[in-house]
């Protein structure tokens, strides 16, 4: 009956929207009397699987996508264009969600009162969600977002609560069995922190090596990822396959939405396989160890298993929340460290192949006042770059803050995944928007990593393909530039904390020194520096005479 009542209310509003008081009223009549929560979710779940179930799930849909989290409000007027492809996905997702999933959520939201604002509702929507919590983690920083969206989406960073402590404490006892005697284990009763796919809770162990107690935290995977994670894998597969069937529609590089959410997929794969993480701290570990004032948890390997991992416990806040009580002078330094740390370190260490971390959000960066130490925790995601894509990236970041479309054009064609020649019609598109995109750029600032991030990006959205670990890197810089924009620094240091690593290990360490970029490198970057003034004095008087000049008088200057 709630489902006959739903489709006559769509079928009388016509192409109007239903409005939260007449879903609301449906619910009310149909739903048994007196019920308790619990009975009211079953009877919705009832229904979503009956077989008129669709109906109710698409009506929901785009009640929730136009009234509950409206994607005009939701995404920025800086990304019209993704307005639809969003829409899409997020009706793709509720038409999709299991009915045991599903009904806890309409009824909720239902049940809130009508002044509840859009962005407390849509954390509500997307608890117990790893794959849509994940991608609100990814965004929270973004310059462009509505200030009350960014401060709820902020919250993802450490402010997940849906699992209980003692569900947590249960998984340990349970992985462990016997190890917990054996070493000692006190776990602590509280939860420290949550994120999309595990809860963090101290303890302290008695370490055989030692022969004393020591503190130490436990990532724990929760109890409901392994069965929600495998439907959120099989809806990504979904967003994959129905963006590649309409590829054509919304005016994007035709793998570029299939892709994407087969990159979603691919991280949220890493997020749940402790194993792997595990490894990649042994790693990260050996990358920091010679660097003062950085730091990366040490594993504690007798107390891991496949769904807990042991860590010393360390010190240090939210790096944004640290920031906000240092002086000026102080912040600027922070950011500093923040650019060598997660930049400068994975692009010029000497190994071959170098790991980089895949997730720094505020909330995966803890920052010491006292010792002005930076910890880099959640090793989930990382990436790896080789020594040649290290060297090419180097050589764009200082390439693009020089303005050398030259330069900037060669190092852009040996970072694609296709071989395209520079004299073909592809090869010159390269070249064309490279100068567009370097004239383009404020002459007053001066170019930054991101904007070398943001020229890839536009190069993707003409077709030109990179590898994974590249577009990984860009979210990463993204998510860096927020964070940097956050505490009051800026990104546009970035060279010069590259140059700042290359110095300091070129004068300490320069047996050692295995800088992925050649000697050809450094002749090619100072002829290029030669030219600088001469390129930047051609833009400020191009500046000049567009504001002197009429709009239909004005001509461009040759890019040198």
């Amino acid at each position: 009956m709630l489902l006959s009542n739903l489709r006559m209310l769509t079928i009388e509003g016509g192409s109007q929207q239903l409005g939260p008081e007449q879903l609301r009223g449906a619910l009310a009549t149909f739903l048994p009397k007196g019920a308790t929560a619990t009975e009211r979710i079953s009877a919705i779940e009832a229904g979503l699987r009956s077989p008129a179930g669709q109906a109710m799930r698409e009506t929901m849909a785009q009640w929730i996508v136009d009234e509950v989290v409206p994607v005009k409000w939701l995404v920025p007027q800086a990304y019209l264009a993704w307005r639809p492809p969003v829409r899409d996905a997020m009706m793709f997702v509720v038409a999709r969600l299991s009915p045991a999933r599903l009904a806890p959520k309409l009824l909720e939201q239902l049940e809130l009162p009508p002044d509840t604002p859009a962005e407390v509702r849509l954390l509500r929507l997307i608890a117990k969600v790893p794959g849509l919590q994940k991608l609100g983690q990814v965004i929270a920083r973004n310059q462009h977002l509505r200030p009350v969206l960014r401060k709820a989406l902020e919250r993802l960073e450490n402010g997940i609560r849906d699992v209980r402590p003692e569900e947590v404490v249960a998984i340990v006892r349970q992985e462990l069995g016997p190890r917990v005697e054996k070493y000692d284990v006190k776990i602590a009763a509280a939860i420290l922190s949550e994120a999309s796919v595990s809860a963090v809770v101290r303890f302290t162990w008695r370490n055989p090596d030692s022969g004393r107690r020591e503190r130490g935290v436990f990532k724990v995977l929760k109890p409901h990822i392994p069965e929600y994670f495998a439907e959120d894998m099989d809806y990504l597969q979904g967003l994959a396959q129905y963006f590649s069937d309409r590829q054509h529609s919304y005016g994007f590089p035709a793998k570029l939405l299939p892709d994407t959410f087969k990159k979603v997929q691919r991280l949220l794969r890493h997020e749940v396989n402790f194993v792997r993480e595990q490894k990649t701290l042994l790693e990260a570990w050996d990358l920091y160890k010679s660097m003062r004032g950085v730091r990366v948890p040490r594993l504690i390997q007798p107390l891991c298993t496949s769904r807990i991992t042991a860590l010393s416990k360390e010190r240090g806040i939210k790096v944004t929340n640290a920031a906000a009580r240092l002086r000026v002078s102080r912040r600027r330094k922070v950011a500093e460290q923040l650019i060598e740390a997660l930049i400068a370190v994975p692009l010029l260490t000497a190994q071959e192949d170098a790991i980089f971390h895949g997730d720094p959000h505020a909330g995966n960066l803890l920052y010491d006042n006292r010792s002005g130490e930076l910890t880099i925790i959640d090793w989930a995601l990382r990436e790896r770059l080789s020594r040649d894509q290290r060297r090419h990236l180097a050589l764009l970041f200082l390439t693009v803050a020089l303005r050398d479309p030259v330069g900037t054009s060669e190092e852009v064609l040996a970072l694609g995944q296709q071989r395209i020649r520079r004299n073909s019609p592809r090869g010159r598109m390269v070249r064309e928007l490279i100068i567009s995109f370097l004239d383009d750029l404020p002459v007053v600032h001066p170019p930054s990593g991101v904007d070398a991030m943001r020229l890839l990006e536009r190069l993707a959205m003409k077709g030109i393909k990179f590898p994974g670990s590249l577009i990984m890197l860009s979210k990463v810089i993204f998510t860096l530039d927020g964070i940097l924009g956050d505490i009051g620094g800026s990104d546009k240091g970035m060279g010069f904390a590259i140059a700042r690593r290359v110095a300091q290990h070129w004068i300490f360490n320069r047996k050692e020194f295995r800088s992925p970029l050649q000697t050809g490198d450094w002749v090619t970057l100072q002829s290029s520096a030669l030219l600088y003034p001469g390129r930047l004095w051609l833009e400020c008087e191009q500046a000049i005479l567009n504001r002197l000049l009429p709009a239909d008088s004005r001509s461009p200057v040759a890019s040198a």
